[in-house]
């Protein structure tokens, strides 16, 4: 089986408000989702993330290394969670990923990991 990695995208920088009433059903169809995907065994691991503005980004030069806050990509698109998941083929992972984009009501990007 293959595994393969399911991100849900936002446009700009977002912050959830899980009190509200639009959010709440969203979560609800989520949950259904990865029970789902857990009674089928696609599921192998999933989470949402914090905005965009929390993540620091590390680089190397050689053994010196420096951090700076904020996102790496510069775009107004963030990524906003994920699922890895596993699927016989690309047919049946896009199958989940359809699932996923209706649960979430977002862009969800498929694409799968290197062997090995």
């Amino acid at each position: 089986m293959t595994q393969y990695l399911m991100s849900v995208w936002h446009d700009d920088e977002y912050e959830v408000d899980f009190s509200g009433e639009e959010i709440q059903r969203v979560v609800r169809q989520v949950d259904a989702f990865n029970k789902e995907l857990e009674a089928a065994g696609a599921w192998v691991f999933g989470g949402g993330l914090h905005p965009a503005s929390s993540a620091t980004v590390l680089r190397a030069t050689g053994d010196d290394v420096s951090m700076t806050d904020g996102p790496y990509a510069e775009t107004k698109e963030q990524m906003g969670g994920f699922w890895v998941i596993e699927a016989a083929d690309f047919d049946a992972a896009l199958e989940w990923a359809r699932k996923a984009t209706v649960a979430c009501e977002g862009p969800v990007e498929l694409r799968p990991f290197q062997d090995g």
